[in-house]
């Protein structure tokens, strides 16, 4: 497939801005961690781009979230439906990822199409996933797999999700059936995406209102109605505490499920990370850190690696979260637009775990794609000083791939590298592509 990219209204200016292991990058002469500013990455770099299957595939209904979708009330501004019809074409998009030039593509694993009902797993959806690996490595490109990207079984959350006993086990079962049937295509993997998600929104400076909380609880009271359960749980909305030991112990059991049975796989877990400053004294930052990221920090440090999700930052004063500062420019999901930011999370994770990072995603929320164009090479500049400076970091993966279904917010936020028509799902690549592809073609900034 030749894929045409786009044009865009990029100015020089942004375009001049613009899987290894540890022990292989630092054996290499001038590009090591911490050697000499050299100019370039380390050779065999993570280049990618990312998915996941709830919000590209389509017509998940057998997922917990689908459920969520279609009661009444509920939260979500749109229906998922058809995604961006990744299901049928998954080959198509893995096209997009070399066209651009990019080395690395990572797609989440869909439990619930996997094991729709409890204990019943679909060789024939096992198998899809594994050409979708195959037509990966065929292309020279490295398949980065998420075992849950959110979304469980509806008979899963029915039961009571990562709130109810048993749910590790359950997990570290699905890990351990998938990873089989993957065997030696698995190279790159995390366990859970985002766990820690719910505590970063009990930090946001602006909370949800009590109206959108009192509709999110009617929404899920009404998915328990719908499938006769008495607390139906999703990893993405509800409370986050009575959720975490659980996912903790998911995370552990499901490491050591696919490390079992594909020790030569790196497997890390993904979490959502800010930049998180401290503003004069008393700063709640380090009290942040610790509720937020710090049991999730020391479970990382038993892994292989760390992954990375940074949006943005967030400025603490003795108060707590700060809004963004006055006059600064934001994305249209409200962050601050600070490319810095990466450069301080990648920092933190690796300072906190002592473990070698992949940023599994970093991205910004625009239908100007221009300001992501001009983005990326600024949030690379600050993941390459943070390298130069001795952080292992493996590779960047972008997101995302698509222009796709972003949960609650449906499918207006735009944080693709590609455009996806709703209707013909037609795929059109956009400039901010050139600049990563071109970026990672040189494998290095300029």
């Amino acid at each position: 497939m030749t894929v045409k990219i786009s044009s865009a209204p990029l100015t020089r200016r942004d375009v001049l801005l613009s899987g290894a292991t540890l022990a292989l990058a630092a054996s290499l002469p001038g590009v090591g961690y911490g050697a000499s500013k050299n100019p370039a990455f380390p050779k065999g770099f993570l280049w990618g781009a990312a998915s996941a299957g709830h919000q590209i595939e389509g017509n998940n209904s057998d997922s917990d979230i689908w459920l969520l979708e279609q009661v009444t009330p509920t939260v979500f501004a749109e229906r998922s439906g058809d995604a961006c019809d990744s299901l049928f074409r998954w080959n198509e998009d893995v096209d997009l990822v070399k066209g651009i030039g990019l080395n690395t593509y990572r797609f989440s694993l869909e439990w619930a199409r996997i094991e729709p009902t409890e204990g019943q797993f679909s060789v024939a959806m096992l198998d899809l996933y594994k050409r979708m690996m195959g037509s990966c490595l065929e292309r020279g490109i490295t398949p980065m797999v998420t075992f849950n990207h959110f979304t469980t079984p509806r008979w899963f959350a029915a039961r009571g999700g990562w709130e109810a006993a048993g749910a590790p086990d359950l997990f570290a079962r699905f890990c351990e059936r998938a990873a089989t049937h993957l065997g030696a295509h698995l190279s790159h993997a995390t366990t859970l995406n985002e766990p820690n998600i719910l505590a970063v929104l009990d930090w946001l400076p602006l909370p949800f209102p009590p109206a959108f909380k009192a509709v999110e609880a009617q929404m899920l009271q009404a998915a328990a109605r719908a499938t006769g359960s008495a607390n139906y749980s999703v990893a993405n909305f509800g409370q986050y505490q009575p959720k975490l030991k659980l996912m903790l112990e998911g995370h552990l059991k499901g490491y050591q499920a696919i490390k079992s049975v594909a020790p030569h796989a790196l497997v890390g877990v993904s979490l959502s990370i800010t930049d998180d400053q401290a503003v004069g004294p008393d700063s709640k930052r380090d009290a942040k850190r610790e509720s937020v990221y710090g049991p999730w920090m020391e479970a990382a440090k038993t892994s292989d690696f760390i992954g990375v999700q940074n949006y943005g930052r967030q400025q603490l004063d003795a108060k707590g979260a700060m809004l963004p500062p006055k006059g600064a420019e934001l994305t249209e999901s409200g962050e601050e637009y600070y490319p810095a930011s990466l450069e301080g999370a990648v920092r933190y994770a690796h300072a906190a775990t002592g473990k070698p990072v992949i940023v599994t995603e970093n991205g910004i929320s625009t239908s100007n794609d221009a300001r992501r164009a001009a983005y990326i090479p600024q949030a690379l500049a600050g993941l390459q000083r943070a390298m130069q400076d001795g952080v292992p970091v493996l590779g960047y993966v972008h997101w995302s791939l698509l222009d796709n279904f972003e949960w609650l917010f449906g499918y207006k936020p735009r944080f693709g590298l590609v455009a996806v028509d709703r209707t013909t799902f037609k795929r059109e690549v956009k400039g901010s592509a050139q600049v990563l592809g071109a970026i990672a073609q040189r494998n290095a900034l300029s």
